[in-house]
């Protein structure tokens, strides 16, 4: 399967925000994931694609939002984890597995910090949440290996700005009660 190209457009305006969505799909051949009003009250949207359509969508997109663009993200080659974690589609943990967790101040931040994190190390992101119910925040749980889960977490820790991210934490064995990635 070919990993497909990720395009993310958060703004400050709803109404500019399915403006701005009607115009990237009638520009490009993209998929809509995402596309909905998130906490503060900002309008979020997450479209895939091939790069060269999802190119296309991102520059018609950042165009038509004009100044009411709040963040903006573009992956070439989103991970399939992270594709899944998008869709709602998590990974299970083992109960040896040590927990790692990233929480970020954005959604493009946890998206791209989750996209480095799995492609770093062997590692199963296991739960994913973005915006809805917690401030536009994102954050998301890997599961694997302490080893793996440390440079995981450093990785996707990296990649981002050092502002943006909240923290960083790990549990080596998690309780089986603990709820995230062990459903």
């Amino acid at each position: 399967m070919i990993s497909p190209a990720l395009g993310l457009l958060e703004l400050e305006s709803l109404a500019r925000g399915v403006v701005v969505a009607d115009a990237l799909v009638k520009k490009a051949r993209v998929r809509v994931v995402i596309g909905e009003a998130i906490t503060p009250g900002k309008y979020l949207l997450v479209f895939l694609g091939d790069v060269a359509e999802v190119d296309e969508a991102f520059v018609e997109g950042v165009a038509v939002a004009g100044p009411k663009i709040i963040d903006r993200l573009m992956i070439p080659a989103l991970s399939p984890q992270v594709l899944d974690g998008l869709l709602g589609r998590v990974a299970q943990a083992r109960p040896t597995d040590a927990l790692g967790l990233l929480e970020t101040q954005t959604v493009a931040s946890a998206i791209l910090a989750a996209d480095t994190a799995v492609k770093r190390a062997e590692v199963r992101l296991t739960h994913m949440q973005l915006a809805r119910s917690i401030g536009g925040k994102g954050w998301f749980t890997l599961a694997g290996d302490q080893a793996d889960v440390e440079a995981a977490l450093e990785g996707g820790a990296a990649a981002i700005d050092p502002g943006l991210l909240v923290a960083t934490e790990i549990i080596q064995r998690p309780h089986a009660e603990l709820s995230h990635g062990r459903r």
